[in-house]
């Protein structure tokens, strides 16, 4: 029933889609998109020789999957791809949608990796070569206008072979490509996403990390900065998330992570002072709040009016 159900929905979206125009300048690029599904995140990383990659190239969303559209980039194939997902469509099915409704199918490329960790990737013949793409379990990866398939099978090899999270392997493939020669043109911007349920500020969207360098000498470098910094603030939002719904125990480990990540940051030692404080204990609130504040003395005058650190109050 749900097979019949799924084919009907694929095909009113055929009947329904019209051609679409094509686009006239490449976005020459490679790209991993990618699932973690003990974290239950999807996300993608991407760079290329073209200005600010990361508005053109990377789709996500939490509870359907993620698409990266490429080369002479049609857009739309980034939230119909997703929609696609949410009806039940496997990747290999979308990409046969998307194809038989664009105008120049062989000049696209796409990867798509739904939430279940099935994966897809498409290079038109007439993208601009080196062009191709490999993928499998939660993942594919895709380039055009690269140096040659080696860039592709080093991103492949980084992606299974790196421990960490999703971001640190997403990035690592995203480096080994660039170490192949990557856009034979050279570099530019470049851009990383991952989304988890309830995983963005205060749990109102899935975007925990969201990072984006569109003009840059060194891309890969700033976007290593950067994704530092995204992993510490996720780890924090997530911690404070928790702690607002009136978590503290579950928040906890989330704080103590993100200290560990920032054991010098004022911001964070004064919130994991009062998230141990919540989960019971004190004396270390004592010592990550004694820390803060010799760190920014502005923040004494704060703690003093703040109601979640009346345990301190003496």
């Amino acid at each position: 029933m749900r097979t019949r159900r799924v084919l009907l929905l694929l095909v009113l979206v055929l009947s329904l889609a019209a051609p679409l125009p094509a686009q006239e300048s490449p976005v020459a690029t490679f790209s991993i998109v990618a699932r973690d599904g003990e974290a239950g995140e999807v996300g993608i990383a991407v760079a290329s020789k073209f200005f600010s990659v990361g508005s053109v190239v990377p789709w996500a969303r939490a509870s359907s999957g993620a698409v990266a559209t490429q080369s002479f980039a049609n857009t739309s194939f980034g939230p119909r791809g997703l929609d696609l997902l949410d009806t039940g469509a496997t990747p290999e099915q979308i990409v046969k949608i998307l194809l038989q409704t664009d105008a120049q199918p062989d000049r696209r490329q796409f990867g798509i990796v739904s939430a279940d960790g099935s994966s897809a990737t498409y290079t038109g013949e007439n993208c601009q070569a080196w062009a191709g793409g490999r993928h499998g379990p939660d993942y594919a990866v895709q380039g055009n206008i690269l140096t040659g398939e080696a860039v592709v099978l080093a991103m492949e090899k980084a992606f299974l072979e790196t421990e960490g999270t999703l971001a640190d392997r997403m990035y690592a493939a995203l480096h080994a490509g660039d170490a192949e020669g990557g856009d034979a043109r050279g570099r530019q911007s470049a851009a990383l996403i991952v989304v988890r349920e309830g995983g963005g500020y205060g749990g109102f969207n899935d975007r925990a990390i969201d990072i984006r360098v569109d003009d840059h000498k060194e891309p890969f470098k700033e976007l290593g900065r950067l994704l530092n910094y995204a992993q510490m603030n996720a780890s924090w939002n997530q911690a404070w998330t928790l702690f607002t719904q009136k978590k503290p125990q579950a928040a906890l480990p989330h704080m103590e992570r993100t200290a560990r990540i920032a054991p010098e940051d004022d911001g964070v030692l004064y919130d994991l002072a009062v998230i141990r404080l919540a989960a019971g204990d004190r004396n270390g609130a004592r010592k990550a709040l004694e820390k803060a504040i010799t760190l920014n003395p502005k923040l004494k005058q704060q703690a003093e009016e703040d109601k979640d650190l009346e345990g301190l109050a003496d």
